[in-house]
C-alpha cells in the first residue's frame, strides 16, 4: 500500500479546508460531489447541513441533517443543528423533542454555539406561538433615547412601566437584568455559561416573558436570558438599564438600526415587505451568514490583509473594531499600552488597550483610522469551525442606517 489518501478522503479534506477558510459555497460544492458519489457519507452530509444552516436555508438544512441522523443515529451534533432549525422557525416543541436524546449539558455544540437550546424553556411554550406580533400597520418605530455609547430605547415588559434597554447584535435572545427579572417574577429554566469579551465567562439564567412592547407593537411570548445589567447604567448615561435587545428579536423582522435618524424600525418579515424595502434601498448590500444562535458574519478586510470573516457586533462599545490577537500581529498593528484603561464588561472588569486600524472594510464599505480595542483573547476566533478574524462595532456602523435581512441573508448599509 502506498499510504496515499483515497480520492474520497482527499475531497473531504479539501472541503473541510474550504469550510475552515470561510469559503462556504465552494465547500458545499465539494461535499455535494462526495454525497452524489456516496449517499451514505456522513461527514459530507453533515457538512451540507451545517452550510445550509449557516446560510439560513432551513428546509435544505433540515433535509441534510435528518439524513445525517439516519446515517449515524447517535449523531448528537447533527441533532443539535436540527434542533436549531426548528428553533429558528419558532417551532420550540420540535426543537425540544429532537434534543431529548442529546446530553445537552455536556454537548460542546450546545454550550458554545447554541446555548439558547434549553429544553425546559422550549417546552414551556407548548401550545403557544412565540414572538407573535400584536399591532396594526406594516412597521413600528422606537426613538433612540441616546445613540452613544450604544443606542438606548424605551420598552415595556409584561405590560408594565417603561424601562430602558440597549441594542446589541452581539447578544442573542432578549436579556433582562437579573434583579429586574426577579421583580417581574420571571420563571427560570436553569442556566448556561455565557462567553463574553476577553474570553471571560459568566452564568446566564434562562427564562421567558409574556410580552415586550416596542413602539406601537406588542410581541408576545419571548424566551429571555438574565444577567446583571444595572451595574452598566452609569456608563450609558441613563438612570437604569434593565435589558438588551439582541439579534434573535431582529431575526423576526426586517429590522433597521437607523443611526442618522436615531431610531429602531421593525417591519413585518413578509415577502411583500422585503420586496418593497429592497426596491427603495439604494445602499450597499453585504452578504452574511449566521453561525451559532446569533453570530452574523460577513467578509471584510483589515489593512492590506486578504479578506477575512468579521462578526457584526453593534454592541462593541467605544470602538469600531476588535480583532483577534493573531490578526493584530499579522497586520502589524501596534497596541497603545500607554493608553490602557479598565472598564466594565459583560462578565466583570476588563483591561482594554486601544489601537488604530488605518483601513477597515466590511463588504464594500471602507473606513479609515478606525479605533480598535484589545481586551484579551478573542474567544470566537475558531469556535465555529472557520476562522473569525474579529468583530465590527458601534463606531463603524453608527454612520449608517443598518438593515438586517434574514430572508436573503444580507445587511444593507445606507
Amino acid at each position: 500500500m502506498s499510504g496515499k489518501p483515497t480520492p474520497a478522503h482527499s475531497k473531504i479534506d479539501s472541503a473541510d479546508r474550504l469550510f475552515q477558510a470561510g469559503e462556504f459555497a465552494q465547500a458545499g460544492e465539494l461535499y455535494a460531489q462526495i454525497v452524489a458519489h456516496d449517499p451514505k457519507d456522513y461527514p459530507a452530509t453533515v457538512g451540507l447541513g451545517r452550510i445550509a444552516l449557516l446560510s439560513n436555508r432551513l428546509d435544505e438544512a433540515q433535509n441534510w441533517l435528518n439524513k445525517a441522523v439516519t446515517l449515524n443515529p447517535p449523531a448528537a451534533d447533527a441533532q443539535v443543528m436540527l434542533a436549531e432549525v426548528f428553533y429558528r422557525r419558532d417551532d420550540f416543541q420540535k426543537a425540544a423533542a429532537v434534543l431529548k436524546s442529546v446530553d445537552v449539558s455536556s454537548n460542546k455544540l450546545v454550550t458554545q454555539q447554541y446555548p439558547t437550546l434549553n429544553v425546559a424553556k422550549l417546552e414551556s411554550f407548548k401550545g403557544e406561538t412565540p414572538y407573535e406580533v400584536q399591532g396594526s400597520g406594516t412597521s413600528t418605530r422606537a426613538k433612540f433615547l441616546r445613540t452613544d455609547p450604544l443606542p438606548v430605547i424605551n420598552v415595556r415588559v409584561n405590560g408594565g412601566d417603561e424601562v430602558t434597554f440597549f441594542i446589541d447584535t452581539g447578544g442573542s435572545e432578549v436579556v433582562l437584568d437579573t434583579q429586574f427579572a426577579k421583580e417581574l417574577g420571571v420563571p427560570q429554566f436553569g442556566a448556561v455559561q455565557g462567553t463574553f469579551s476577553g474570553g471571560q465567562h459568566a452564568t446566564v439564567q434562562q427564562g421567558r416573558i409574556e410580552s415586550l412592547t416596542l413602539g406601537d407593537w406588542t410581541i408576545g411570548k419571548l424566551p429571555v436570558a438574565m444577567l446583571p445589567l444595572r451595574q452598566l447604567s452609569e456608563g450609558f448615561g441613563v438612570k437604569r438599564i434593565d435589558g438588551i435587545i439582541g439579534t434573535t428579536l431582529f431575526y423576526h423582522f426586517l429590522a433597521t438600526m437607523d443611526y442618522p435618524h436615531g431610531e429602531l424600525v421593525l417591519r413585518r418579515k413578509t415577502a411583500e415587505m422585503l420586496d418593497q424595502f429592497k426596491a427603495s434601498a439604494p445602499g450597499k448590500r453585504i452578504p452574511i451568514w449566521m453561525a451559532g444562535d446569533h453570530f452574523m458574519v460577513g467578509w471584510g478586510r483589515v489593512e492590506t490583509l486578504p479578506p477575512m470573516l468579521l462578526f457584526v457586533d453593534t454592541g462593541l462599545m467605544g470602538a469600531g473594531v476588535k480583532l483577534a490577537e493573531s490578526v493584530i500581529k499579522e497586520a502589524g498593528i501596534k497596541l497603545e499600552e500607554n493608553r490602557a484603561t479598565e472598564g466594565a464588561g459583560g462578565a466583570g472588569t476588563l483591561r482594554t488597550v486601544p489601537y488604530t486600524v488605518h483601513q477597515l472594510s466590511f463588504g464594500d464599505m471602507k473606513q479609515e483610522d478606525i479605533a480598535g480595542l484589545y481586551d484579551g483573547p478573542f474567544p470566537w476566533e475558531n469556535m465555529f469551525g472557520f476562522h473569525l478574524a474579529g468583530m465590527v462595532g458601534h463606531d463603524f456602523f453608527r454612520h449608517y442606517a443598518v438593515t438586517f435581512d434574514f430572508q436573503d441573508m444580507q445587511i444593507f448599509l445606507q
